[in-house]
């Protein structure tokens, strides 16, 4: 036995220890039980790793970002053996960790029932209880496949080695490097229990699974390909402790409770008709008035702000596209071309940008009128896949709050620095407070123009994001093939995190447009070009803020702001004269003159998530006044009729919540 020097990394400690040849990562860290694995020159290894002379090792915590993708792994693996167990026909897909949890494909005969989840739950918390070992080998792909023979989709992953994807998670299974085979090990026995190609690593054993629970089923396609096998997808979830899973779940049905395909449907605001297709939403009348309020405080904003309003058709030919690189790099995301003048392809647009450069280059342009700043609500449609499609909050098609802003190289950081603060402003003003930044950088694989003009754009994108002071939060190869981006990424009122507005700093589109304008001294420069989203699209925005709000709007954008219910039919003339008097006002005042008993007008305006329900019987129609009763059941009696008015003018002016 030789000795072994190695380093062990506490966060910024490091400490120097000499071991003994054959010493594993578990015996480095024997006592600390959040532990689970162990991180070495990057890379991840089961804590059964052999630890060799001059290796930095440093524990992996199971509550961290990797320990909770292992975590979560790891459960997808006792959850694939238990469905083999009780289901011994199951072929098995890919099982990687997702956010906050996992799933696993199967091919099966038919669809898993509530039941069978119930059933494959119990069995995993057997699996779980027996304390089975993960243990890693080594396998060559002649030797992976004799041992797969029974599994058709395992000996295509095995074939994909060294170019397995991230998207479809078949690169937890295989990698560039060499072919791995986790077998559970019966901990009393030594027996095989079960076995799974995997890259992994995992947890010790299966007793280092402290919670989980699984969610639901699913179909989904074989690699997430309509042209492979429907498979039957389980979800489930995984935590470092009861306490987070009991959160978790907690927190899913606060989640359940905003979704805004729900309260879309419950407060008739929008829907999504089959007839008219997947991802294609219509706004009914209250829906209307939500989504033209947040236009048009959007629209005033943007002309204070010295932004010019442009329109432009929802079609063009395919040239234009060719132009902007679009057909290149982003024809995967557009519908498919229709023929028309003689064979001419025309498509539907997915971005507003190259209409706007044609704008900008209709006649020539003096540095004179820089910054030019063009905006836009414009209809653009994508051709998302069945699968991603969901509400509003990932359409096929949609309107985007869409700015291009041409300016010289010398405005350039004033004006970025100008638009993002204006966008942070505008979020704050429909409600959204708590943001961090996200820097989009050069994919190396898809991007135009050069490295040069690459660096200049993110570093000036970098330093823009820094004043302001948000967390700025690195996002390697996320940019678009034409330049570097920021993202404004804002928090909801149960913590999720949106991605808000985009603004993204482009040099490539001007060149490929040919864009110029006469500089003072007379010669023809190229402009720089800012793209900006602000909403990203009002559909999205839309249904962020109904969730974020759960279908309680602040007065400026709900659709009723008041409704009159009087005591009794007496009572109704009087709150009509309300109703009257507050519309010319500019408020939107309802009566519920309806056969119902008073609480259930009442009901009905919680359920309708009214801000204001105004009240009148006999004492308040003999004082000329009404009264207020608000959404969590607190009353004001007794306010004069004008007085009242103005509260609710105060409220929706100041855009407050009640």
């Amino acid at each position: 036995m030789s000795d072994v020097r190695v380093i062990i990394q506490r966060d910024s400690e490091r400490e120097e220890r000499v071991v003994t040849t054959g010493t594993t990562a578990a015996e480095l860290f024997a006592g600390e039980r959040s532990v689970i694995a162990a991180r070495v020159a990057g890379e991840l290894k089961d804590l059964s790793y052999q630890v060799q002379d001059g290796e930095t090792v440093e524990g992996v915590e199971i509550s961290s970002e990797d320990g909770l993708n292992i975590l979560r792994h790891s459960t997808a693996h006792v959850m694939a053996q238990a469905v083999q167990e009780l289901f011994p026909e199951a072929k098995l897909g890919i099982g990687p960790p997702v956010r906050d949890g996992f799933y696993y494909d199967f091919d099966v005969e038919k669809p898993f029932t509530p039941e069978d989840l119930k059933a494959i739950e119990k069995k995993m918390q057997e699996i779980q209880k027996r304390g089975q070992r993960f243990s890693r080998r080594v396998v060559t792909d002649e030797a992976a496949r004799e041992e797969l023979a029974d599994e058709p989709y395992k000996l295509e992953l095995i074939g994909l080695k060294g170019s397995a994807s991230h998207d479809d998670g078949a690169d937890v299974e295989v990698g560039a490097g060499e072919l791995t085979i986790y077998d559970n090990i019966d901990a009393k026995t030594g027996e095989l229990c079960w076995k799974d190609l995997c890259r992994g690593p995992h947890l010790p054993t299966t007793r280092n699974i402290p919670a989980f629970k699984l969610m639901r089923n699913a179909a989904a396609y074989w690699r997430g390909s309509e042209k492979n096998p429907m498979l039957q997808r389980i979800y489930g979830t995984a935590w470092p402790s009861k306490e987070e899973l009991k959160a978790h779940l907690e927190f899913l049905a606060e989640a359940e409770k905003r979704d805004h395909r729900k309260l879309g449907s419950e407060l008739d605001l929008f829907s999504i008709p089959e007839q008219i297709g997947s991802g294609l939403a219509v706004f009914h009348p209250k829906g209307g008035i939500v989504r033209r309020v947040m236009e048009d405080y959007s629209r005033r904003r943007h002309e204070e702000e010295g932004y010019e309003f442009v329109y432009t058709p929802h079609a063009t030919k395919g040239k234009l596209f060719e132009t902007s690189g679009h057909l290149d790099w982003y024809a995967d995301g557009m519908y498919p071309p229709m023929q028309l003048d003689e064979g001419v392809d025309y498509y539907l647009k997915p971005m507003n940008c190259p209409m706007h450069n044609l704008i900008f280059d209709a006649r020539g342009r003096s540095y004179r009128e820089l910054p030019l700043r063009l905006f836009e609500f414009g209809t653009v449609y994508r051709y998302e896949k069945s699968g991603v499609v969901h509400g509003l909050t990932r359409a096929r098609g949609f309107t985007q709050d869409d700015a291009h802003i041409y300016c010289t190289r010398e405005q350039m950081s004033e004006e970025l620095d100008k638009t993002l603060t204006f966008v942070l402003n505008l979020l704050r003003d429909y409600g959204l407070t708590d943001f961090y930044l996200e820097l989009s950088t050069k994919d190396p694989e898809k991007f135009v123009g050069s490295d040069e003009a690459w660096e200049e754009a993110t570093e000036t994108l970098r330093q823009v994001a820094e004043k302001q002071g948000l967390p700025l939060v690195p996002d390697p190869g996320g940019a678009a093939f034409y330049g570097p981006k920021i993202s404004v990424q804002a928090k909801d009122a149960i913590g999720r995190t949106w991605q808000m507005s985009t603004i993204q700093l482009d040099f490539n589109l001007p060149e490929r447009f040919d864009l110029e304008y006469t500089a003072a001294d007379g010669t023809k420069t190229r402009p720089v070009m800012i793209h900006r989203a602000l909403f990203g699209s009002i559909e999205r925005f839309f249904a962020v803020l109904l969730e974020h709000y759960a279908g309680a709007f602040p007065a400026w954008l709900a659709p009723v702001q008041a409704l009159g219910i009087p005591i009794g039919d007496a009572h109704v003339d009087h709150l009509e004269k309300f109703a009257d008097a507050a519309r010319k006002q500019g408020l939107r005042v309802e009566v519920d003159s309806s056969s119902d008993r008073m609480q259930k007008k009442i009901r009905n305006a919680q359920k309708q998530k009214v801000p204001f329900m105004v009240i009148a019987g006999d004492e308040d129609m003999a004082n000329g006044a009404v009264s207020f009763r608000y959404r969590d059941g607190s009353q004001e009696n007794g306010i004069p009729v004008d007085e009242a008015i103005a509260k609710i003018v105060k409220v929706v002016e100041e855009r407050a919540q009640v």
